[in-house]
């Protein structure tokens, strides 16, 4: 959306960059007063109460304003930024003085490795650090103290013609969250581009003595006290304002909650075969580069379902009083970030194979990681997944997502004693939750649904007797 004010300045207002939002916070500036634009370069990233997106400008031309600061939330169709086209990009002419735009205050940095889990792939059960990576050393486990740090003078970044170092959006809201100078950084990357992971490392802590599991569990347990209330710099409270994702979220679980008449079914499965077939599909020539886990066949379990079940794959129609039959499967997987709590799904689900899906779960991966999901993603999904078994919770009673029939909740699959064939066993079990619309799905159809996701993931062979 531009508007020409006169001859030579354009004005660029703040466009729905989705499907009737309202308005959108300025995440970040990347361009400033008396800068040279070019038509289709990105000039900020906003967010959305669905998602962070980047503006591109539609013109060539200089920054003449810049009309609003980082942290702003702005109407759609207000002008953010003023450009003089006069002479095209090559003008480098001084620009009129602009309203300031000062720099926000750092925020608290996160606890350290916290990145953004996908519900259903989510952190390691042994650590909270950040996974290692290629190329990183593996500490062996002995009690070992590491050596000081020899301090070797850092090279300055590569950076732009405009005294700016070399990162992409995502990377700079990432140091701008953990309160990271890219200035100070050493790139890592092709040409002199800094990476995620150069801005992981200068958060990192520095490495610790590691002990041996004996040493760890001989050591006495120090009796649990009662901690005081938090009180830093005298202040007992701290008030975040709720905006972007997460206001978003609170009003579509409200309007959910007190929607649709919720019906919660639960179910404890040995799941010990379907781990079993895990390992046996990583080793699988046409599985092989593909993200395999417990996941992929459970959200197979589920589709198949819903094939020998279609009348679950509906909506409600309030304003007609209509039960709206879907012939297709959009799979939701529930994903909790920094931002707040987000659901991309997997567009035609239902007609994947499972290397498709397996492809599919593992783009919506790292989409989400990197913080690009697009608001298209999270539009017109059908039926949710949310694996709260990452955090080592048994199951839960899960809000479904605004407009689907039903949500699957995955707890933790644990080594349980069962009575398998007759006599008590160690074996796999977990518990999955099954929440669904009583007014589109009465009792007997969440049932079968739910059972037969019990069954498939007790004797998975059923995937392809059933499928």
């Amino acid at each position: 959306m531009t508007t020409m004010t006169d001859a030579a300045l354009a004005e660029f207002k703040m466009p729905d960059v989705g499907e009737g939002l309202t308005e959108a916070e300025i995440l970040k500036w990347y361009v400033q007063p008396g800068d040279a634009v070019t038509d289709g370069q990105v000039v900020c990233e906003v967010e959305t109460a669905k998602a962070a997106v980047e503006l591109p400008i539609p013109f060539n031309g200089v920054v003449r304003e810049l009309r609003f600061p980082e942290g702003t939330t702005v109407d759609v169709g207000q002008v953010i930024i003023a450009v003089d086209v006069a002479g095209g990009s090559g003008s480098t002419a001084a620009a009129p003085a602009a309203v300031p735009v000062p720099e926000p205050a750092a925020p608290e940095p996160e606890p350290q490795g916290r990145q953004p889990v996908l519900v259903g792939y989510g952190v390691s059960e042994a650590s909270t650090k950040r996974r290692p990576r290629k190329g990183d050393v593996v500490a062996v486990p002995v009690a070992v103290t590491p050596p000081a740090p020899v301090l070797v003078p850092e090279p300055e970044a590569p950076v732009k013609g405009n005294g700016r170092p070399l990162a992409k959006p995502p990377v700079r809201k990432l140091a701008k969250d953990l309160g990271v100078d890219l200035a100070s950084l050493t790139p890592s990357g092709p040409d002199g581009i800094i990476t995620r992971e150069d801005v992981h490392a200068a958060v990192a802590p520095a490495p610790e003595p590691v002990v041996t599991q004996v040493q760890v569990q001989a050591q006495p347990q120090e009796p649990v006290v009662a901690a005081p209330a938090v009180v830093q710099d005298g202040v007992r409270e701290t008030r975040i304002p709720v905006k972007g994702v997460r206001k978003a979220t609170a009003a579509a679980m409200v309007g959910s909650a007190f929607t649709a008449p919720h019906v919660t079914e639960f179910v404890t499965v040995d799941v010990t075969r379907t781990m079993k077939l895990v390992e046996e599909l990583k080793a699988d020539k046409e599985m092989q580069g593909l993200r395999v886990n417990p996941l992929l066949l459970i959200a197979k379990a589920l589709l198949v379902a819903i094939k020998r079940n279609p009348e679950i794959s509906a909506s409600w129609d309030e304003a007609a009083q209509e039960i709206v039959r879907k012939h297709y499967v959009n799979l939701g997987i529930a994903a909790a970030t920094p931002r707040g709590l987000i659901v991309p799904n997997i567009k035609d689900a239902h007609a994947k194979t499972l290397p498709e899906l397996a492809t599919a779960l593992g783009e919506l991966v790292s989409t989400a990681r990197e913080g690009k999901t697009s608001p298209g993603a999270m539009q017109g999904g059908t039926v949710t997944i949310t694996n709260v078994g990452v955090f080592g919770v048994d199951t839960g009673t899960p809000i479904l997502n605004p407009g689907e029939p039903a949500i699957l909740a995955v707890g933790a699959i644990k080594l349980q004693p069962w009575v398998h064939k007759g006599k008590v066993k160690p074996r796999q079990v977990t518990t999955l939750a099954l929440s669904f619309d009583h007014r589109l799905v009465d009792g007997e159809l969440g049932s079968k649904v739910l059972a037969d996701v019990a069954a498939i993931l007790e004797q998975p062979k059923r995937l392809i007797t059933w499928a």
